[in-house]
């Protein structure tokens, strides 16, 4: 069979599983009640933890990994609401809801020009201008830089915006993009990250910096340290820092390690799903999977069933992923590890 046959074949197996799911289970039916649920049921177990923490009932370590596995949800959410899953006929509630999770998990780009960014994804995945992947390291060598910027989309996406741009050039030319829509990218790529990303990632390298100078002031008794009055700052955004910020910093690098090398990048056959991710559950893999609740199991479904819910493509994910892995996807190719997540060799 073609590519396009399997992936046609994939596509309607996977529905069949979903439709099977719905009418054996017909609350999953009720799609807008439900996302409202999980919605405001992790906002309130996040609110509670910070609360308990911030009383000293509960230890920061616990406090972090119960609000980083939480805020996996809401991204999660977030994800939906970008595929319109949830109050479509409601704009109200459905950019409330949008503008919550951002709020919420501040150190991502602005999940309305993300839309942009993510629709652009599906429709280009693996090329040189599907910057929503490449903006979280896809495609580069695993080096130091590509570690410390997994999860940082400002220091890492500015360190890699003149290559994006200048490679989006050559497909202009080379007649693989349009014009305006590679001018659109470039204007709102840095847009994305404007102003909420930007300040919350400085706060982050004002945390860590006075951290490092401080333990190198005490254990090497050098005589680095930040200014009183930045300190001051610090100290009146420690609740901030602690319950939000940081707990989407494991989140993020987490979500960012997954998807990053389970995507393939830069010889993917134009049109190929099949060739776009790989499902990634090997057992290694958990404690980042734990953080971007399990994103490696089942976004691989979502390239070839974009219209259903992150909970419904969870639950029914083991016949999705038996389907296809008839087909041909492939399961764990931590190959893409040493080939710069290149699906056929080497670049």
């Amino acid at each position: 069979m073609t590519h396009q046959e399997r992936t046609s074949n994939i596509r309607k197996e996977i529905n069949q599983v979903y439709k099977q799911l719905k009418r054996s289970y017909p609350i999953f039916n009720y799609q807008n009640t439900l996302g409202l649920i999980i919605f405001l049921l992790s906002i309130c177990i996040i609110a509670v933890v910070s609360y308990c923490w911030y009383k000293g009932y509960i230890n920061t370590w616990l406090m972090i990994v119960v609000n980083a596995f939480f805020m996996g949800v809401l991204h999660e959410l977030e994800h939906d609401l970008i595929h319109w899953l949830y109050f479509k006929s409601n704009r109200v509630m459905h950019h409330f809801m949008l503008l919550s999770v951002w709020l919420l998990r501040p150190l991502t780009v602005n999940p309305w020009i993300r839309r942009t960014l993510h629709l652009h994804h599906h429709k280009y995945s693996g090329t040189l201008h599907d910057v929503e992947e490449r903006s979280v390291t896809n495609g580069e060598k695993w080096t130091l830089k590509r570690l410390l910027t997994t999860a940082d989309v400002v220091l890492g996406g500015l360190l890699r915006l003149g290559v994006m741009y200048k490679d989006m050039d050559k497909e202009v030319k080379a007649g693989r993009l349009k014009l305006d829509i590679s001018n659109r990218l470039k204007k709102i790529m840095f847009l994305s990250i404007v102003p909420l990303t930007i300040v919350s990632h400085i706060i982050l390298y004002l945390f860590f910096g006075n951290l490092l100078l401080d333990l190198l002031h005490k254990f090497f008794g050098t005589n680095l340290v930040f200014p009183a009055y930045l300190k001051d700052i610090l100290v009146h955004l420690n609740f901030l820092i602690y319950t939000i910020l940081l707990p989407n910093l494991v989140r993020q690098f987490s979500l960012h390690f997954i998807t990053s090398n389970m995507h393939y990048f830069g010889d993917v056959e134009d049109g190929n799903v099949i060739e776009q991710t790989q499902v990634l559950t090997s057992w290694w893999t958990f404690p980042f999977q734990f953080f971007c609740f399990f994103f490696g199991w089942t976004h691989s479904i979502h390239h070839f069933v974009v219209n259903e819910t992150f909970y419904v493509r969870h639950i029914g994910r083991k016949k999705a992923q038996n389907i296809l892995k008839k087909y041909g996807v492939r399961f764990n190719d931590l190959g893409t590890f040493k080939r710069a997540n290149r699906f056929h060799q080497t670049p």
